[in-house]
């Protein structure tokens, strides 16, 4: 008497399947930790704003996010380098931006959350243009 295996509607491929879903949960809940650890804002004081007025030096439209870097005097009137970053530039583009909207050497004055402790940087909020239009990001 041989025996014989049920094969339900799945069929033989049933499993393949299973396994695979398997796989690419577990891949998925590996790179969760990854992806939220990018979009932290725990290095910025997300209680605070500072208004910079200043010469843009670069501005940097890159993935994941743009940047801007923008020379600003301090009370002693030393120029100090701030490094600003933004948000991606395809959220840039739906609030009206453009690759072109800021350029090195453009006077303007920009809101960011600050660094915590003392460096030069911060979480970019908005910027109010030479020409008085203001933009958000």
């Amino acid at each position: 008497m041989g025996m014989t295996h049920a094969v339900g509607k799945r069929g033989r491929n049933g499993c393949r399947g299973l396994v695979l879903g398997l796989a690419v949960l577990a891949a998925l809940a590996i790179g969760a930790p990854t992806a939220s650890a990018h979009h932290s804002y725990a290095m910025f004081d997300m209680t605070r704003s500072v208004d910079l007025k200043g010469k843009v030096v670069q501005f940097k439209w890159t993935n994941p996010h743009a940047w801007l870097v923008i020379e600003v005097k301090d009370e002693k009137g030393a120029p100090v380098t701030w490094n600003v970053e933004m948000n991606s530039p395809n959220n840039l583009m739906l609030l009206g931006w453009k690759r072109s909207t800021l350029k090195a050497g453009d006077d303007v004055v920009i809101t960011v959350h600050p660094l915590k402790g003392e460096k030069a940087g911060g979480s970019f909020m908005s910027v109010t243009l030479a020409d008085g239009r203001k933009m958000a990001g």
